[in-house]
């Protein structure tokens, strides 16, 4: 990545790690590359990712544990200081580069591992959200039957300890989860199977397996052509879900006591931001909102024009967007509502589309790493995407037997953000990285993002993952305690991701590279 003093002409970004790539190969290669067919489909595309399933999965259990309507402070200052600064700096890195993150971070051959622990976490993680999403294929599907079966405790896999019905909702819509059985609950029983512990794995559930596969096939069709299937794909699965959650939340409001519980449910405990635990959770929930530092962004950027206004395209949209996600009734409670079948069945296709929304960008990112690496291999696209998602549902298939427990580290994630910051403003330089801004949108980065990616950005990470060892618990569900051999291999899993960033930070000191970067930046303000 390098800049010009004559800002009218296209620079493509150098790889610093291959000398025999000259720049015009570099000019060339991006000609030849793909872009969105509209600015609507990147825009589509961008919220469907950034407003996607971690809003709806996670943010109203967050939020309502911690302190209501008062966790929207921290977590707007965690927003506004963290994340829309990090979404910003992937923008301007994938459309300057055109490139993936694998390689987009060549700008600094030290750190080059980052953009392939970024592949690792995609790869990972569309796996386990592909499962997520074939869940909510086997509950849409269940919908259809005349009595919705996680409402009643007449179900061969029910125990004596059933509760259904009034008592078991409120239970679980208050916290009350580890307290009342949930044994009535198709999703825990009969969809996960969940076993008596993590020594168990049991047998491939053939109904999972089965919506797995058929969600799998979907995502194959939707990213057959890359971004220009993506991009007509979007126009569903980044907009329905908004008309679907306004029709819920009004549904919600109008019943009896439907607008006492979204106010109970709001009403904000101030005492609850002086514990320094609130705002660790809002700044993860900021990563789970916006999905900064898992190499998506970078990849969809990489498909915009070269001079796209990156500053207010997908920066704006995702502040509107955000937290209007919070709001969100529990599958429980549409049992409730006149003809639950149809508003169950609406509710789970929502959850599909949201999942397919991160779910193609993290295929795409996957996708566009291999070609960009293998440029030849473009017209084998269709069948190395098959491949691909072939081997993925073959390794979800794990999480169709009785063994669904995950152990997941958010550790990577805010590690590697910290160090896009570093990288960036104080090796390769924020007055070179403003100057590459210009040269895209005709003027330099505004002075707010260069005080908060060179200082304010990085002491929030480094604090979130300083916090996050200090307050470690090991993980448990429900009043099941994991045993601490899988402590131990969950670590290991984590640690995956980082192994190549320490890999290729001794290859590129090896090489005698690291030099070239550390000495060519300049010092922030």
């Amino acid at each position: 990545m390098h800049s010009n003093g004559n800002y009218e002409v296209e620079v493509a970004v150098t790889d610093l790690t291959d000398s025999e790539d000259s720049d015009h190969g570099q000019m060339e290669r991006r000609e030849e590359r793909e872009h969105w067919a509209s600015q609507i489909e990147y825009l589509l595309s961008m919220i469907g990712f950034c407003v996607a399933l971690g809003n709806v999965w996670r943010f109203p259990y967050i939020c309502q544990r911690n302190g209501g309507g008062a966790f929207l402070i921290p977590f707007v200052v965690c927003l506004v200081l963290c994340g829309l600064p990090l979404v910003f700096l992937e923008v301007a890195l994938g459309q300057f580069s055109g490139m993936s993150p694998s390689h987009v971070w060549s700008l600094c051959p030290l750190m080059k591992g980052i953009g392939i622990g970024m592949l690792i976490i995609c790869v990972g993680s569309a796996v386990y959200l592909n499962v997520i999403c074939g869940w909510a294929m086997y509950y849409a599907i269940s919908s259809f039957s005349s009595v919705l079966p996680w409402t009643n405790c007449n179900n061969t896999w029910n125990t004596d300890t059933c509760v259904a019905g009034v008592e078991a909702l409120h239970h679980r819509l208050t916290g009350g989860i580890s307290t009342v059985p949930i044994s009535c609950n198709i999703f825990s029983f009969k969809a996960l199977g969940i076993s008596k512990g993590i020594d168990e794995i049991g047998s491939i559930k053939w109904e999972m397996a089965l919506c797995l596969l058929a969600s799998w096939f979907l995502i194959f069709i939707c990213v057959v052509k890359g971004v220009r299937s993506v991009g007509k794909a979007v126009y569903v699965t980044a907009t329905l879900p908004y008309v679907i959650l306004t029709v819920l939340l009004i549904r919600g409001l109008t019943l009896p006591g439907g607008t006492d519980g979204a106010v109970f449910y709001i009403t904000p405990n101030f005492s609850k931001l002086l514990e320094i635990q609130v705002w660790l959770e809002a700044c993860l929930q900021v990563f789970y909102s916006l999905g900064p530092a898992w190499g998506c962004i970078i990849t969809m950027s990489s498909y915009t024009k070269f001079n796209t206004n990156c500053l207010s395209v997908p920066i704006t949209e995702v502040v509107s967007s955000g937290p209007g996600l919070g709001f969100v009734i529990y599958p429980e409670a549409l049992a409730h509502l006149p003809v639950p079948q149809l508003w169950s069945f609406i509710f789970f296709v929502m959850i599909i589309l949201l999942a397919m929304d991160s779910l193609f960008s993290q295929v795409e990112t996957f996708m566009t790493a291999i070609l960009d690496e293998y440029h030849n291999l473009v017209k084998w696209r269709i069948p190395i995407a098959a491949v691909y998602c072939l081997v993925s549902f073959l390794l979800g298939l794990v999480m169709t037997t009785e063994l669904v427990d995950w152990y997941i580290v958010a550790l990577f994630i805010t590690f590697a953000a910290l160090l896009e910051c570093v990288m960036v403003s104080w090796l390769y330089g924020i007055d070179r990285f403003s100057d590459d801004i210009q040269l895209m949108i005709g003027r330099p980065a505004p002075l707010f993002f260069k005080i908060t990616w060179c200082y304010i950005t990085p002491a929030m990470l480094l604090m979130t993952v300083v916090f996050t060892f200090a307050q470690y618990k090991s993980p448990t569900y429900g009043e099941y305690v994991y045993p601490y051999y899988s402590t131990v291999i969950g670590w290991i899993i984590a640690s995956i991701p980082l192994m190549p960033v320490i890999i290729m930070m001794f290859l590129a000191l090896y090489r005698r590279k690291g030099k070239e970067v550390f000495f060519r930046g300049s010092r922030c303000p």
